[in-house]
């Protein structure tokens, strides 16, 4: 069960007494654990991380202290792909807004109008000490429209967002194939689904050349919300967030990229390990997951726990995702855990949750990791995160306490953020 809290605001406070891992230094280098850490926060910012609790005698008068105990300190956990709130859990079809397919270019939607903050998910979320999360329009379209990063504590979606300008969401194999060929249009094959991400790809070269032709003539021009968007994919601005499953689809994906030079990732990537060295040579970054699933599709049936770890060994930066809401949101780190059970390095599996997502799309200087500066998503764990058994127990989200589990009582506190009157409901 849930119990309600008051609203809290971001104070200046040190954690003491913790088994600190910060995953990266400042500088992004991999940080080994400080055992009897401090970390000392300020206006929503760490602004240090050191060993010994020495560092708390010299803390301002006021300032309050959290003694961990011995207990695990981590920051925050990021889902790299997921529909947290577009897809509404528990909601069936009227909280669904994951996907507009009524055309195959979908570049000009963005993720952040289908939001809804006050899904479950978002506490779920807190839960599993999940901090931030990468929102994406579905995969029912060749181009399914813009992605919206947001931390996963808030009122309003506008207040939630880091950013909404670091990628565009697009789908090759099954699921656009489906979707259209049910409809008799194109596409109706994975060629035609190619073909409609190519022409999408011409027409927005095209639109660039004649806006800035435009602008240098002084001359008017009519804008375009679906051109404008991928070309600022062709100009570096946005990622192409890339849904593909088979070693093939993968491969196409990577053609495409090459052919107009944009930013690939690669979402999903269930059959990596088949051409894992492939991936690796190109210097693609792979989302990989959600991991347990059924085999519901056919692009699905060679899954394997063991894909991050192959991925991984030849040299491919991964990240994990639940894909929420396919897996909920708060079994991310379980996801990790069962790769690591696969052959996947631990401390791999970590930054799969941490900095390799922050710096796949260019946040690791906020977020991923245990370093000054950085924003002060913070989760102090019962014990190893990638043990069963263990328990995100506090929640910090840019310095404010919104999740605290009670191991005696088995309840949990959500910070309401609609004010103290209000109470969250499981």
């Amino acid at each position: 069960m849930y119990r309600s809290v008051p609203v809290p605001t971001s104070t200046d406070f040190a954690i003491t007494n913790a088994r600190i891992l910060p995953i990266a230094d400042s500088d992004g280098n991999r940080a080994e654990a400080i055992e009897s850490g401090t970390i000392i926060v300020s206006a929503g910012t760490i602004t240090s991380v050191v060993g010994g609790n020495s560092a708390a005698a010299d803390l301002p008068s006021g300032t309050e202290v959290i003694d961990a105990g011995g207990r695990w300190v981590l920051p925050g956990f990021i889902e790299a792909h997921g529909h947290l709130g577009v897809h509404e859990d528990g909601e069936g079809w009227s909280g669904d807004d994951t996907n507009e397919m009524t055309d195959p270019n979908g570049a000009g939607v963005r993720a952040l109008d289908g939001i809804d903050p006050t899904d479950l998910g978002f506490k779920d979320a807190l839960r599993g000490g999940v901090t931030s999360a990468l929102i994406k329009p579905g995969s029912g379209n060749p181009i399914g429209g813009r992605t919206a990063f947001l931390k996963t504590w808030g009122r309003i979606v506008d207040e939630m967002l880091v950013t909404q300008d670091l990628s565009v969401k697009s789908a090759l194999g099954e699921n656009p194939k489906r979707v259209y060929g049910e409809k008799k249009v194109t596409p109706s094959t994975r060629m035609g689904t190619a073909k409609i991400i190519r022409e999408a790809f011409v027409d927005a070269a095209n639109y660039r050349a004649k806006r800035d032709h435009a602008e240098t003539e002084g001359t008017p021009f009519e804008r375009d919300l679906v051109k404008e968007t991928l070309a600022e994919v062709l100009d570096g601005t946005l990622a192409l967030d890339q849904h593909c499953h088979r070693a093939d689809d993968i491969a196409t994906a990577i053609r495409l990229s090459e052919e107009f030079g944009y930013r690939l990732i690669i979402n999903h990537g269930t059959e990596g390990h088949k051409i894992a060295d492939y991936i690796a040579a190109k210097g693609i970054d792979v989302i990989l997951g959600p991991l347990m699933t059924s085999r519901s599709k056919v692009e699905l049936r060679d899954r394997t726990l063991a894909t991050a770890a192959a991925l991984a060994k030849a040299g491919v930066r991964i990240a994990l995702t639940t894909d929420h809401p396919v897996i909920p949101i708060n079994f991310l780190i379980h996801e990790a855990s069962l790769a690591v059970k696969e052959g996947l390095d631990p401390v791999i599996a970590l930054e799969a949750l941490t900095i390799n997502p922050a710096a796949m799309f260019g946040l690791d200087d906020r977020l991923g990791s245990l370093a000054p500066g950085r924003d002060a998503d913070i989760v102090i764990w019962s014990g190893d995160p990638l043990d069963l058994d263990a328990r995100a127990e506090t929640v910090f989200v840019s310095g404010r306490k919104v999740y605290e589990f009670d191991a005696e009582s088995g309840t949990a506190a959500v910070a309401d953020p609609h004010g103290p009157t209000l109470i969250s409901e499981p």
